[in-house]
Protein backbone atom coordinates (compact mmCIF):
# COMPACT_ATOMS: atom_id res chain seq x y z
CA UNK A 1 0.00 0.00 0.00
CA UNK A 2 1.21 3.52 -0.73
CA UNK A 3 0.14 7.15 -0.09
CA UNK A 4 0.79 9.59 -2.71
CA UNK A 5 0.13 13.15 -1.32
CA UNK A 6 0.44 16.17 -3.69
CA UNK A 7 -0.74 19.75 -3.85
CA UNK A 8 1.58 21.58 -1.86
CA UNK A 9 2.82 25.01 -2.37
CA UNK A 10 3.71 28.54 -2.05
CA UNK A 11 1.23 30.73 -1.29
CA UNK A 12 0.26 34.17 -0.05
CA UNK A 13 -1.30 34.93 3.60
CA UNK A 14 -4.85 34.56 3.00
CA UNK A 15 -4.24 32.36 -0.20
CA UNK A 16 -5.96 28.78 -1.11
CA UNK A 17 -4.68 25.34 -1.56
CA UNK A 18 -6.17 21.71 -2.01
CA UNK A 19 -3.98 18.66 -0.75
CA UNK A 20 -4.92 15.43 -2.12
CA UNK A 21 -4.00 12.06 -0.95
CA UNK A 22 -4.42 9.05 -3.24
CA UNK A 23 -4.12 5.45 -1.44
CA UNK A 24 -3.25 2.21 -4.25
CA UNK A 25 -2.42 -0.90 -3.62
CA UNK A 26 -4.18 -3.83 -2.16
CA UNK A 27 -6.65 -2.33 0.03
CA UNK A 28 -9.93 -4.39 1.40
CA UNK A 29 -10.79 -1.30 3.64
CA UNK A 30 -10.09 2.38 4.49
CA UNK A 31 -11.46 2.83 8.28
CA UNK A 32 -9.67 5.86 9.06
CA UNK A 33 -8.63 9.20 7.23
CA UNK A 34 -6.87 12.12 8.52
CA UNK A 35 -4.19 14.96 7.95
CA UNK A 36 -1.70 15.82 10.15
CA UNK A 37 1.22 18.30 9.79
CA UNK A 38 4.90 19.16 11.08
CA UNK A 39 6.33 22.68 11.27
CA UNK A 40 9.90 22.66 11.80
CA UNK A 41 11.29 22.41 15.66
CA UNK A 42 7.48 21.01 16.27
CA UNK A 43 6.09 18.01 17.11
CA UNK A 44 3.72 16.50 14.49
CA UNK A 45 0.52 17.61 15.37
CA UNK A 46 -3.54 16.48 14.28
CA UNK A 47 -4.94 19.15 11.34
CA UNK A 48 -8.70 17.16 10.54
CA UNK A 49 -9.91 13.58 10.08
CA UNK A 50 -12.80 11.57 9.85
CA UNK A 51 -13.92 9.21 13.22
CA UNK A 52 -14.63 6.02 13.02
CA UNK A 53 -18.19 7.50 12.66
CA UNK A 54 -17.45 9.68 9.59
CA UNK A 55 -17.76 12.77 11.61
CA UNK A 56 -15.15 15.54 10.68
CA UNK A 57 -12.50 16.91 13.52
CA UNK A 58 -10.53 19.65 13.15
CA UNK A 59 -7.82 21.50 15.38
CA UNK A 60 -8.50 24.59 16.90
CA UNK A 61 -6.38 26.43 14.74
CA UNK A 62 -8.12 25.40 11.54
CA UNK A 63 -11.58 25.30 12.13
CA UNK A 64 -13.43 27.52 9.50
CA UNK A 65 -10.36 28.02 7.61
CA UNK A 66 -9.90 24.15 6.72
CA UNK A 67 -12.21 21.31 5.10
CA UNK A 68 -11.61 17.34 5.03
CA UNK A 69 -13.75 15.73 2.18
CA UNK A 70 -12.93 12.21 0.65
CA UNK A 71 -14.08 10.31 -2.40
CA UNK A 72 -14.12 6.35 -0.98
CA UNK A 73 -14.21 5.02 -4.57
CA UNK A 74 -10.88 6.43 -5.14
CA UNK A 75 -9.37 5.61 -2.01
CA UNK A 76 -8.67 9.73 -1.85
CA UNK A 77 -8.66 12.59 0.87
CA UNK A 78 -8.69 15.64 0.21
CA UNK A 79 -7.89 18.77 2.61
CA UNK A 80 -9.56 22.33 1.40
CA UNK A 81 -7.23 25.34 3.20
CA UNK A 82 -8.60 28.20 2.96
CA UNK A 83 -7.20 31.69 4.31
CA UNK A 84 -4.36 30.54 5.18
CA UNK A 85 -1.59 32.32 7.68
CA UNK A 86 1.80 32.34 7.80
CA UNK A 87 1.47 29.66 10.59
CA UNK A 88 0.23 27.33 8.74
CA UNK A 89 3.27 26.55 7.28
CA UNK A 90 4.97 22.83 7.46
CA UNK A 91 5.24 19.79 5.87
CA UNK A 92 1.92 18.38 5.89
CA UNK A 93 0.95 14.46 6.07
CA UNK A 94 -1.59 12.06 5.14
CA UNK A 95 -2.58 9.11 7.18
CA UNK A 96 -5.05 6.12 6.64
CA UNK A 97 -6.14 2.87 8.42
CA UNK A 98 -6.15 0.33 5.93
CA UNK A 99 -6.85 -3.77 6.34
CA UNK A 100 -5.25 -5.20 3.12
CA UNK A 101 -7.31 -8.31 3.78
CA UNK A 102 -10.83 -9.82 4.79
CA UNK A 103 -9.72 -10.95 8.38
CA UNK A 104 -6.65 -8.61 8.81
CA UNK A 105 -5.41 -6.28 10.64
CA UNK A 106 -5.71 -2.29 10.69
CA UNK A 107 -2.53 -0.82 10.11
CA UNK A 108 -1.63 3.15 9.71
CA UNK A 109 -0.07 4.11 6.47
CA UNK A 110 1.48 7.75 6.11
CA UNK A 111 1.78 9.61 2.70
CA UNK A 112 5.25 10.86 2.33
CA UNK A 113 4.86 14.49 2.95
CA UNK A 114 3.43 17.53 0.74
CA UNK A 115 5.53 21.26 2.04
CA UNK A 116 3.07 24.33 2.06
CA UNK A 117 4.68 27.19 2.98
CA UNK A 118 2.75 30.37 3.45
CA UNK A 119 4.23 34.07 3.34
CA UNK A 120 3.33 36.98 4.92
Amino acid sequence: VQLQASGGGLVQAGGSLRLSCAASGTIFSINGMGWYRQAPGKERELVAMFTSGGSAVYADTVKGRFTISRDNAKNTVYLQMNGLKPEDTAVYYCKMKITTEKWGRMDDYWGQGTQVTVSS
